[in-house]
Formats: C-alpha cells, sequence, structure tokens
C-alpha cells in the first residue's frame, strides 16, 4: 500500500438477506483509488454501484474483505467510529440535493459545522466555500429562489465546509437539464484540479465519465473494468 493510495479495497464483499434470500450486492470487489485522482463508477441498475459507494463512504460495512481510508483500516470499525471518519474525510453530494427549504444556502451550508461541534467561524468558513463554488451573492436566498444548478452548488459547498480529502458524488446532475449539469460537472472538475480532493462520481451519464480519469465498471457485484 503506497502513502499515494487514499483508497484500497481488498476482496469486499456484501450480503443482504431479505427474509430466506441472500442478495449478493458486492462479490469480492478489489481496486485502488490515488489521492487525487478524479474517478467514475459506472454499470447498470443492481450491478452494486449504490453498495459500493455506501461502503466507500463509510455508510456501511462490507460483508468480508477489507477497506482502507488514508491508511487506516476501516471495515472493522465501530458504527459510532466509522461515522467520525467520515464526518472528518468525505463529503457527500446526492442527485436531489437534500437541502433544508426553510433555511438560507448560507445556513445549509454552516450545519455539517454546527454538528462537528465547531463554535467560531462557522459563518466566515460557508462564505468561502460558497464563494468558490460561485454564489457569493446567493447566500441569503433559500431553496425555492435557486435554479437546480444552483441549489447542487450549495449542496456542494455544504460537502466541501468541513474541508474532506474525499468528494462523493451520486448522479450529481441527474435532476438537471444538459447546461447546468454540465457546468456541476465542470465545477467539480475545478475542484479537483485546484484542490487536489479525491472525487468519486456514481453516473450513469458517459458525458459525466468523460471527465474523470478513469471509469470502474460493475456488473453483477463484479468489477467488470477499472481503467
Amino acid at each position: 500500500m503506497s502513502v499515494d493510495d487514499v483508497i484500497v479495497a481488498e476482496n469486499l464483499v456484501k450480503t443482504y438477506r431479505m427474509g430466506k434470500v441472500e442478495v449478493h450486492a458486492l462479490c469480492g470487489v478489489s481496486f485502488t483509488i490515488r489521492r487525487g485522482e478524479m474517478i467514475a463508477i459506472m454499470g447498470p441498475s443492481g450491478s452494486g454501484k449504490s453498495t459500493l459507494m455506501n461502503v466507500l463512504g463509510c455508510l456501511d460495512r462490507p460483508t468480508s474483505g477489507d477497506y482502507y481510508l488514508d491508511g487506516e483500516r476501516v471495515s472493522g470499525l465501530s458504527d459510532d467510529k466509522l461515522a467520525e471518519v467520515r464526518n472528518r474525510k468525505v463529503g457527500f453530494v446526492f442527485q436531489s440535493f437534500n437541502l433544508l427549504p426553510r433555511i438560507s444556502a448560507l445556513e445549509n451550508v454552516e450545519l455539517p459545522l454546527r454538528y462537528s461541534g465547531m463554535k467560531r467561524g462557522r459563518r466566515e468558513r460557508a462564505l468561502e466555500v460558497l464563494k468558490q463554488v460561485g454564489l457569493a451573492d446567493r447566500v441569503s436566498h433559500h431553496q425555492s429562489e435557486l435554479s437546480g444548478g444552483q441549489q447542487q452548488r450549495v449542496a456542494i459547498a455544504r460537502a466541501l465546509v468541513n474541508h474532506p480529502s474525499i468528494l462523493m458524488a451520486d448522479e450529481p446532475t441527474g435532476n438537471l437539464d444538459s447546461k447546468s449539469g454540465a457546468e456541476i460537472i465542470e465545477l467539480v472538475t475545478r475542484l479537483n484540479r485546484e484542490t487536489g480532493m479525491t472525487v468519486i462520481i456514481v453516473t450513469h451519464d458517459p458525458a459525466v465519465a468523460a471527465h474523470t480519469q478513469r471509469v470502474i465498471r460493475l456488473r453483477d457485484g463484479l468489477l467488470e473494468e477499472s481503467a
């Protein structure tokens, strides 16, 4: 394992039990992601993409196999320790934005800082990342006053505010028109290039994957291709 390896997956297996039936979502997946890479995870519905994202994002643990994040074996950690690693190292962006509609863009971005117990400088840091994503003039706007693309930019700012080492995006352009989607991918690509942040995108869209440096393809829980 190299010091440049931010993610190392070794024979990851994830099995769900539904009644008497076992569903094999991941069937022994192994790969490495180097620090600063921008990666796409692709595959048909039911291929295991979302399950893999949940494991990589420390939202779930594999049934077996080892997962190392920044050199730390996290696959066997308790729920509390897993949450601690997740909050410290990973920022999430989702297809549906997941903003709170009754508070401003600035307050939405501040939320992770509140949850982490930060008491001073929250507003300043939230303003800094909103400026970074091009929304310095929208800080007081609510969700209903923002376009879909602007809402996703707020969600990206919220994911960045704790300065994570990894940004994970699950279909980040899925609810956007083509123009807004292209702008979001351009933003994420710029953040990867300028900050050196590792970016992992789950997508069905070949146009999105074309912006990444490498594609990890899954089918039926197996690694089909990583090139």
